[in-house]
């Protein structure tokens, strides 16, 4: 995609990296940055040889939720307005968990309010050591609607409760032990612990790990019966694949 477009796309080796290109807007959520949003992750999961999606945001922050512009609008939209744009938020929320690989949100900076909640729909969060969380929705009357059933997967309820109701900003430490963060690299060495971390991810079979994502969200909501019987048909999935097949070998091969 173009430089001056909200967003920036590029494969490079086995990553696809999205790139938040709105950083005079603190790279704010707007319906051309959401629509980018999907069609940048639709094209990197039609693609085999990508192992791990990246998506940071250019400049000081990560992303600071809807801008002026798209408040305004919804201050002024009609209720069918504003169910079809709520939608297309959950849509990329969900399309994120649809995607086949592990999609990981590097956040510098803030993420805030939808942008936050764009951070939390990601598999894997990773922070810059100054990085801030929050939502804020609430103190304009506004509610964290369409990230609550991730949230409340990923933290606990009270934690949860917490962090949708006081509105207030958290750290990037704070948010790790809190569990809406994976790992916190210091400033200075932020990509370049990215990189590595995600450079992680071809070291792996990349059949097992989406046999493996799709199990983890797909058992979400099963009673613990469906949920083993789940497991039981993705193991028998995961024996016929190449790699579990050449893995087999090469173990077999070690131990004699």
């Amino acid at each position: 995609m173009e430089e001056n477009s909200p967003l920036i796309y590029a494969v490079e080796g086995a990553v696809a990296l999205i790139t938040l290109n709105r950083p005079e807007k603190r790279n704010a959520l707007n319906d051309a940055l959401v629509a980018s949003l999907k069609q940048s992750l639709g094209d990197a999961d039609a693609r085999e040889d990508v192992r791990a999606v990246l998506i940071t945001g250019a400049g000081a922050d990560f992303c600071s939720g809807a801008d002026l512009s798209a408040l305004r609008k919804i201050s002024e939209a009609s209720v069918v307005e504003n169910l079809e744009d709520a939608q297309s938020l959950m849509e990329l929320f969900a399309l994120i968990r649809r995607v086949r690989v592990p999609v990981v949100a590097a956040v510098r900076g803030r993420a805030l309010a939808g942008g936050c909640g764009l951070a939390t729909a990601c598999d894997i969060v990773l922070a810059s050591a100054s990085a801030r969380f929050g939502y804020p929705e609430v103190k304009i009357g506004f509610v964290p609607a369409m990230v609550m059933a991730i949230l409340r997967r990923n933290v606990s309820e009270k934690r949860a409760f917490e962090l949708v109701t006081r509105g207030a900003e958290i750290s990037a430490a704070e948010a790790e032990r809190a569990g809406l963060v994976n790992h916190v690299f210091d400033d200075d060495a932020f990509e370049a612990k990215v990189e590595r971390y995600v450079a992680g991810f071809e070291q792996v079979s990349r059949s097992a790990v989406v046999l493996t994502k799709r199990l983890l969200y797909q058992m979400d909501g099963l009673n613990f019966d469906a949920a083993l019987q789940a497991g039981a048909d993705v193991n028998t999935i995961a024996r016929t694949t190449e790699d579990c097949r050449a893995g087999i070998a090469r173990f077999l091969t070690k131990t004699k």
